[in-house]
């Protein structure tokens, strides 16, 4: 499995962009699909999620500004970013999991793409 990270890129704060990451390879049909971001000198923290069947959570900081989406036919979740301050500046990873079971014991897939960097400037 691997994941494509894309859509990144400078933007001044108060402006938007879209990210995407395309899962190919042996994608399950259930899965959770994640945006993390991880700033300079900070460790990565989660920024949203969504399962299969749409349920969504995002980390305080970013809710109201942020949606995340996802298009199971294409295997692409998306983040829509709008009012972007320059506490966003971050490199923006996609991670998937997916898992299957076997005598009864779950197996979890755990996939990472690489960064895409957002720098907001102020």
């Amino acid at each position: 499995v691997q994941l494509q990270a894309s859509g990144g890129g400078l933007v001044q704060a108060g402006g938007s962009l879209r990210l995407s990451c395309a899962a190919s390879g042996d994608i399950f049909s259930i899965n959770d699909m994640y945006w993390y971001r991880q700033a300079p000198g900070k460790e990565r923290e989660l920024v949203a999620g969504i399962d299969s069947g749409g349920s969504i959570n995002y980390a305080d900081s970013v809710k109201g500004r942020f949606a995340i989406s996802r298009d199971n036919a294409k295997n692409t979740v998306y983040l829509q970013m709008s009012s972007l301050r320059p506490g966003d500046t971050a490199a923006y990873y996609c991670r998937l999991v997916q898992w299957d079971y076997s005598d009864n014991e779950r197996y979890n897939y755990e996939y990472w793409g690489q960064g895409t960097l957002v720098t907001v400037s102020s």
